[in-house]
């Protein structure tokens, strides 16, 4: 099959980007997408011309690294799927596609179709884990959790932090990912004793990266890749006004500054 890649190309953010559109011939139907990059790469590289810079590690929709927008929807028009599980049998032979990268303020652009997403690794940073003392690690079995308990926080866990949520939302929100990593630690036993100064910690970071807020319109839903349901955000959001209330000298003292929140004790 034959297609027609049109793809923004710009070399760094203090250059002028431009849609350029790329013709690709025998495209295998079993190729994913990264596969028939790799080819117009390829075929790129031997005519001497700067390859398509894009990202990618394990090419097996678990990483998160891949991804950006096809045809004006993150990851492409298959529900549940990544970029890197994408095959070229879902469009149609002749089929024009359009590829750019997420598109958000909180995801500075570097080249081509690779936005830098340390915010999420700051926000993870800030809150999303478990303190425990170091040593042997703890036997699994040491805390019984219920099925269903287990079955809700493995549910949440599955976000990849691909950063789709984030270019979907109209308003450039990361709710849906804070909100996983929030409620995957929050629903175990192990992550009840930090649960509000996580969520608060974790919420603060989120706005202070610059995300835009959740109005829940449930674009981002629409487009995960690993099918994060919404509750996760009524969550987080329970649990940061909990944790607002519970850790409020550290809301005054601490955060509110640093995210200029006027914060004042009653």
């Amino acid at each position: 099959m034959k297609l027609k890649l049109t793809i923004w190309r710009q070399k760094n953010p203090g250059t002028k980007g431009k849609f350029v559109t790329y013709p690709v011939n025998d495209v295998n139907p079993e190729m994913s997408m990264l596969e028939c990059l790799d080819v117009l790469n390829e075929s790129l590289i031997e005519r001497g011309e700067e390859p398509v810079a894009f990202e990618h590690d394990c090419r097996e929709g678990i990483c998160g690294s891949c991804g950006f927008m096809i045809s004006g929807v993150a990851h492409g028009p298959q529900p549940a799927t990544t970029v890197c599980q994408l095959t070229m049998r879902h469009f149609k032979d002749g089929d024009e596609l359009v590829l750019e990268p997420w598109r958000s303020a909180s995801f500075p652009f570097v080249k081509d179709l690779v936005v830098d997403r340390r915010a999420f690794d700051r926000i993870i940073q800030s809150g999303g884990y478990v303190s425990v003392s170091t040593g042997n690690a703890p036997d699994g079995n040491d805390i019984p959790v219920g099925k269903e308990i287990a079955d809700r926080a493995m549910d949440a866990a599955a976000c990849i932090g691909c950063g789709a949520c984030v270019a979907a939302c109209p308003n450039g929100s990361a709710a849906l990912f804070t909100g996983a990593k929030i409620a995957h630690l929050g629903i175990l036993p192990q992550g009840k004793p930090e649960q509000d100064r996580r969520a608060v910690r974790m919420v603060a970071q989120m706005h202070t990266e610059g995300f835009g807020s959740c109005t829940n319109i449930g674009e981002c839903t629409g487009v995960c890749p690993k099918e994060i349901p919404l509750e996760v955000i009524a969550r987080m959001n329970r649990d940061y006004l909990f944790g607002a209330w519970t850790e409020r000298s550290e809301v005054i003292n601490t955060i509110a500054p640093a995210t200029d929140w006027n914060f004042r004790e009653k």
